[in-house]
């Protein structure tokens, strides 16, 4: 039974971490922020706001075997239309938070014989889509603290970066409130449906496990076909 820190799970992929994990019998830690309600009661349970300046993490476990950053967002906005102060929170949200935790968890990860991290890129950072400057800024920024922070924590911590499509969750609830905007989205794919937390909840439970040992430093593209298929 190995002992997992999941951020940001009490909804959306997140959760679904959770639950996979749970129902291999591993020791589970997870925070929520806005979420707060039937929360699973085999899991330890924690508050945590990724964009609070100066979060308390008081309550870090003593050895972890991976972590998992779940927080994010999706603002799709007109370049122009986008305040820089809006950059610098979401950068707060998705690349700040994330640091503060990983290096509050750091001594315990070390403590592990077979550590691993887990992040979130997005499919836009590479193909590259009008709208996405806001989430993609941020999201690019995760892939490079990801591949330097593999490089930096090898041989004894994995770093790998998930870059999903767009996915069925609450995030994207906005993008996905009608069935026509659903099967739009779906048609845009190689493999003409979208995401589910379930699909990438997978590849995240992968990576975490000493069944990828050999693999770090990568972005993993769960996206449909988006990124390599025209």
């Amino acid at each position: 039974m190995a002992h997992y820190l999941i951020i940001g799970a009490s909804s959306g992929i997140g959760r679904e971490v959770v639950n996979q994990l749970i129902s291999s019998g591993h020791q589970v830690t997870a925070t929520y922020n806005n979420h707060n309600a039937d929360l699973d009661s085999a899991v330890t349970w924690h508050h945590f706001n990724a964009i609070d300046a100066e979060p308390i993490i008081n309550w870090m476990p003593d050895h972890l075997d991976g972590v998992v950053y779940c927080p994010g967002s999706i603002q799709l906005k007109p370049f122009h239309r986008i305040h820089a102060q809006q950059f610098a929170d979401d950068y707060q949200l998705q690349v700040s938070g994330m640091i503060r935790i990983l290096q509050a968890a750091y001594p315990a990860l070390k403590k592990s014989s077979h550590a691993a991290v887990v992040m979130y890129s997005t499919v836009a950072v590479q193909r590259g889509f009008p709208f996405h400057t806001l989430v993609s800024a941020s999201k690019g920024a995760i892939e490079g603290f990801a591949r330097a922070l593999a490089a930096e924590w090898a041989p004894s911590i994995r770093v790998n970066v998930i870059a999903p499509s767009i996915t069925d969750t609450p995030l994207a609830e906005g993008l996905l409130n009608t069935a026509e905007k659903i099967d739009a989205n779906a048609q845009r794919h190689p493999l003409k449906r979208i995401g589910t937390a379930q699909d990438i909840a997978k590849m995240t439970t992968f990576l975490l496990s000493p069944d990828s040992a050999w693999i770090t430093g990568e972005i993993l593209h769960v996206d449909g076909g988006m990124h390599s298929i025209k």
